[in-house]
């Protein structure tokens, strides 16, 4: 299990990686990888200097692919296909356990979706 968790890791971490600049990782391992906004913006009325994006992280049994824009557009979670919506666990925490073209093909449309989101309300 464990060596499959790690393919389908590398596997989205190079699709993550595509957003790299402007978005950049604090952590970049071979088991956790994340995407960050640094820049000064306001959100829901409070100055931040970041914002999180997305992160992948190995977990025992699953890799667990964390959506941010899912928390400041409920409506996001509409775009969502049946089968990436039953590997949400939570808000924002997808448990990815097999990772066919179709579910690769669905995250890649959320990740773009999301970007976009952040780009219209500046914070890229």
């Amino acid at each position: 299990m464990q060596n499959n968790l790690v393919t389908i890791y590398n596997r989205l971490k190079a699709i993550l990686k595509k957003y790299e600049n402007p978005l950049l990782p604090k952590i970049d391992l071979d088991s956790k990888y994340d995407l960050w906004s640094f820049k000064d913006i306001v959100v829901s009325g409070r100055k931040r200097k970041e914002i999180f994006f997305a992160e992948l992280i190995i977990q025992s049994n699953y890799v667990g692919f964390y959506f941010m824009p899912i928390y400041t557009d409920e409506d996001l979670k509409s775009v969502f296909k049946p089968e990436l919506l039953k590997t949400l666990k939570g808000k924002s925490c997808f448990h990815i356990k097999k990772l066919d073209s179709e579910i690769e093909l669905q995250i890649k449309e959320a990740l773009e979706k999301g970007y976009n989101l952040y780009k219209e309300r500046g914070w890229l």
